[in-house]
Parts: C-alpha cells; sequence; structure tokens
C-alpha cells in the first residue's frame, strides 16, 4: 500500500488517496479467480476447469476485478487509518478512481473523525443539589403496596356493580346497526373507573346487576388513535356477567411476619425508611450530575459529526425496539397506535 496523500477537506472529515501496486492487485485477482473457479462454466468446458485466460476472454478482463478490490479495500484502508492514527466514527466511503492492469489501483477515502472537543469556562461551575425528604406518606405508599399485593378478591352477587368493582362482561360495539372491527370482547374484566375503556363507558355500567344486559352509548374520543373511528358515536351491546372486589388486609404485626422477612410493622417502617433515603440520595446525585452534564454541553465549541447523532438515535431506537418486543408489540405496532411515523419518533 502506498499512501499518495492526507487531506484534511472539513471539520472532523480527512481524505486519504492510497494506491495499490501492480503485482498486489495481480495476486488479488489470481486469488478471486481460485476462489469463483468451481462455478465458473463455459460451453465446450467442464464447470471448475476454464482457465482464468479463457473466463477473462469470455466474461472480459475485469471479470475478477471487483471481488480483488473488495478483498482489498479494508486491510489498505485499515493499514493508512492506523499510520495517521485517525480515529474513524463510521465506515469510510471509498470510490475506486482508477484500475489499472499494469500501474495497479487507485481509490479515494473519505474518512469521518472523532472530534477534539474544546470546553472552557467549566472551572467553578455550579449546581443545585437537593435530597428529597422522606414522609410518613412516602412510607405509608410501600405499606400500601404489600396490602394489595396480599389482598384478597372477593365475589359479589348481592348488590349493582360500583366504581373500584372488577367486572366480567361481554360486550360487542356498532356504529348504527352495524358491527366494527376490534369492538368485540368475552368474559373481558375491567376495574370500574380505571379509564381503561372509552370515557363513559365504565360509568355506564355501574348501577347493574349481574345478568343484567343493556346498551352503553359513547362517543370516540376526537383524537383517538384509530382516526375511522374518532369522534364516531357508538353503542356497545353489554352483559355484566361477575362482579368482584379487592379486600384489603389490616397493617399488622402478623401480616409483616406472614409478607416479608421482619417481625413488626416498626421495623419494616424503619427498613423502608432507609431504603428510600437511600433512593433519594442517589436520585439527587444522579439529577447533580445531569446538571452538570447539561451545563457542559452548552460550552462545547466542536462541531459533532452528524453521523455520531444518527449512530446514537440508532441505538435508543433499537433499544426501545427490544423493551417493546418484551412486551409482545413491534414499533409498527405502535406507531399505529401514536399516530407516529419514525421521522416523528
Amino acid at each position: 500500500m502506498s499512501l499518495k496523500s492526507s487531506t484534511k477537506t472539513d471539520v472532523n472529515t480527512t481524505e486519504l488517496v492510497i494506491s495499490i501496486d501492480a503485482d498486489k492487485f495481480e495476486n488479488a485477482v489470481e486469488k478471486e479467480y481460485q476462489r469463483q473457479k468451481k462455478n465458473i462454466q463455459i460451453k465446450g468446458f467442464r464447470k471448475g476447469h476454464v482457465s482464468r485466460k479463457m473466463a477473462e476472454k469470455a466474461f472480459g478482463e475485469g471479470a475478477f476485478y471487483e471481488g480483488a478490490i473488495n478483498s482489498l479495500i479494508g486491510p489498505e484502508i485499515e493499514s493508512a487509518v492506523t499510520g495517521l492514527q485517525l480515529s474513524l466514527v463510521e465506515r469510510p466511503s471509498v470510490e475506486v478512481t482508477s484500475i489499472d492492469k499494469g500501474t495497479g489501483v487507485e481509490l479515494k477515502a473519505v474518512c469521518i473523525t472523532k472530534p477534539d472537543i474544546d470546553i472552557s469556562g467549566y472551572k467553578g461551575m455550579k449546581a443545585s443539589k437537593a435530597v428529597k425528604e422522606i414522609t410518613d406518606a412516602d412510607i405509608d405508599k410501600q405499606i400500601e403496596m404489600i396490602r394489595k399485593k396480599n389482598a384478597r378478591i372477593v365475589s359479589v352477587d348481592d348488590r349493582p356493580a360500583q366504581n373500584g368493582d372488577e367486572v366480567t362482561i361481554d360486550f360487542e360495539g356498532f356504529f348504527g346497526d352495524e358491527a366494527f372491527e376490534g369492538g368485540k370482547g368475552e368474559d373481558h374484566p375491567l376495574v370500574l373507573g380505571s379509564g381503561q375503556f372509552i370515557p363513559g363507558f365504565e360509568d355506564q355500567i355501574v348501577g347493574h346487576n349481574i345478568g343484567d344486559e343493556f346498551d352503553v352509548n359513547v362517543t370516540f374520543p376526537a383524537d383517538y388513535q384509530m382516526e375511522e373511528y374518532a369522534g364516531k358515536d357508538a353503542t356497545f351491546k353489554t352483559k355484566l356477567k361477575a362482579i368482584s372486589y379487592e379486600e384489603l388486609p389490616e397493617i399488622n404485626d402478623d401480616l409483616i411476619k406472614d409478607a416479608t422477612e421482619f417481625d413488626t410493622v416498626d421495623e419494616y417502617r424503619a427498613d423502608i425508611k432507609t431504603k428510600l433515603e437511600e433512593a433519594a440520595k442517589n436520585q439527587a446525585d444522579s439529577d447533580f450530575e445531569n446538571q452538570l452534564m447539561n451545563a457542559l454541553v452548552e460550552k462545547v465549541d466542536s462541531p459533532i459529526p452528524n453521523c455520531m447523532f444518527e449512530q446514537r438515535i440508532d441505538t435508543i431506537v433499537r433499544s426501545f425496539e427490544q423493551q417493546l418486543a418484551q412486551q409482545g408489540m413491534d414499533i409498527k405496532l405502535y406507531f399505529q397506535y401514536t399516530g407516529m411515523n419514525m421521522d416523528d419518533f
């Protein structure tokens, strides 16, 4: 390899001109011919027994040039980049500028390099640091999680449904007399007051008893994710099949012994407080560092190559897709629900 020139054509951009001598190119062409030889077939010759000369006569002198050059490009550019101690942020774009059997190959590689970051005026920077005070209310929220985890489901058959109950319903939605796609469910569980359904739907179940069959009349929101349904009036033929509610246990030492590693409520509350205070301190440290990092970013006086932003965006998108996959969803379905596309995202 011969590095003919190295020119900084722009900020974070270096253009290399590299020449590959005729002997090295010839060796690469011969290797490419040998690699392809077993698959070459010409009338009058057995497959795999066609000489290079005959193959080049039949397919052209450059029949093996592309493969040969591709095999050379990576090592040649890597050698040049290493020699110049360039730190690249993406694969170089390469253009073959000349090919000649007698003189060899010349190519041009445009390299995007890692920026040299210049930050000044950072000494003495300040940021606020506030650690959240843990209150009894914060501890009570954690205690409530233990109650919910140990709740008992109680079936109801002697009163109408009310907010907070979990009901089981069958339903089918209609626009006028025509049922619409996605509007039907059987044995569907629904916590009344949760806001899981269209506004007004759950309110119209309150007051009904098991076995009641009734109409629920609603209007789809104007910003509903499925545009063809947005703003439309709909009727859901509904049957109430079951009612239950969650009965929470009393917080006492017996519950704490059964549900945790502690013996008393006081011990458990003390442990919760210690852990919440540690989490609050860690959050305060993180917020403090983020303030300083954001302030430092504002002081950066160096252009960042656009490809680095694109790579970071791609990483975030891939990470988000993995999170969706864990929830049984893909990004196309997510876009359908949110009304976004990839550019919006």
